[in-house]
C-alpha cells in the first residue's frame, strides 16, 4: 500500500501441505470431487480469496492444471479405514484413531449411524481429487499469479511473492518442518538497485496468528477500521470460489476458462 515495489506485475504462490494435515483430505470425505469440488475449492478457495484482497482485483481467466501423484489407486495397498487394515505396520500414513479421544467420540463411536470412516484409507481406490495442482490466474489489474498446491510435502506452510515493477516483497510462513526456525513468519523487501531488508511481524495471541480476534474486532468492534482490515463483501467470497471452480473446470477440459463464462455476478 506504500508502494514500496511499486505497481504489482506478477504474483508467486506455493501452499505446502504435509504428510499429515495434507494426507487428511484423502482420509475424509474430501477425496470424492463430487462432495467437496477438489481442493481446488474446498483448500485454495481460501488461498484465491488472499490474492484477491491482496491485489484488490478479481480473476479474470484461470488455466490449471491437477494430478494425482501419490494417494489413492497410486498407492501400495488399501482398505477400508485404517482401523482393521492388516499392514499397520508398513503404512506411514496409518491413522489410529482411537488415541484421539474427540475424533473417537465425533466419528468412530458414531459410524453405526452413517457408516462414515474418519480414519479411511488414503490409498483408496475411489480418490479422485488431485494432490499435486498448479494454476495461472489472470486479474482484472492485468496482474498474473502463479500457483501451487501439493498435499504430501515433507513440511507444511506457504511462500508467497509479489513481483512489483520497483522491488520485490516476498513471505514466507513456517507451520511445521523438520528444523527450527527462529521466526514463524518472515517478510522480505528487495527494491530494485537495493539492499534486502526484513519486516518484522509482530505476533499477536489468538487463532491464526493474531488473525481471528482482529477480524472479530473489524466485523463487530464498531469504530474506525483501518485501510488494510476493512472487511470485503460477499461479492469477494464468491469470485474466491469462482477461481477454484474454473480451475478444476479447466483442468478436466485441458483449456483457460473464463470466469464471466461460469455465471454472471
Amino acid at each position: 500500500m506504500e508502494g514500496a515495489i511499486g505497481k504489482v506485475t506478477s504474483v508467486d504462490f506455493s501452499w505446502y501441505l504435509d504428510t499429515s494435515h495434507g494426507a487428511d483430505y484423502f482420509r475424509r470425505w474430501h477425496r470424492l470431487v463430487e462432495k467437496g469440488g477438489s481442493l481446488f475449492v474446498h483448500k485454495a478457495t481460501h488461498h484465491f480469496d488472499l490474492v484477491n484482497w491482496w491485489l484488490d482485483a478479481e480473476p479474470v481467466t484461470v488455466y490449471a492444471s491437477g494430478d494425482l501423484k501419490k494417494y489413492g489407486a497410486r498407492g501400495p495397498f488399501r482398505h477400508t479405514h485404517c482401523r482393521p487394515f492388516p499392514h499397520k505396520a508398513e503404512c506411514k500414513f496409518h491413522l489410529d484413531i482411537t488415541k484421539n479421544a474427540r475424533l473417537t467420540k465425533l466419528y468412530s463411536e458414531c459410524e453405526s449411524a452413517d457408516g462414515y470412516h474418519r480414519d479411511g484409507c488414503v490409498f483408496k481406490e475411489d480418490v479422485n481429487i488431485y494432490d499435486t495442482m498448479s494454476a495461472l490466474v489472470r486479474y482484472s489489474t492485468d496482474v498474473s499469479m502463479a500457483y501451487s498446491v501439493n498435499a504430501f510435502m515433507p513440511i507444511e506452510g506457504h511462500r508467497v511473492a509479489f513481483n512489483g515493477e520497483n522491488g520485490r516483497l516476498e513471505m514466507r510462513d513456517y507451520e511445521r518442518q523438520p528444523w527450527e526456525v527462529s521466526e514463524e513468519t518472515e517478510i522480505h523487501l528487495t527494491r530494485n538497485f537495493g539492499k534486502r531488508e526484513a519486516i518484522h511481524v509482530p505476533r499477536e495471541p489468538g487463532g491464526h496468528a493474531g488473525g481471528d480476534p482482529a477480524l472479530r474486532k473489524a466485523i463487530f468492534g464498531g469504530g474506525e477500521v483501518p485501510a488494510h482490515m476493512r472487511v470485503p463483501s460477499a461479492r469477494a467470497g464468491a469470485v474466491s470460489c469462482l477461481t477454484g471452480i474454473a480451475a478444476r473446470k479447466s483442468v478436466a477440459e485441458k483449456r483457460p476458462v473464463n470466469i464471466a463464462d461460469l455465471v454472471r455476478l
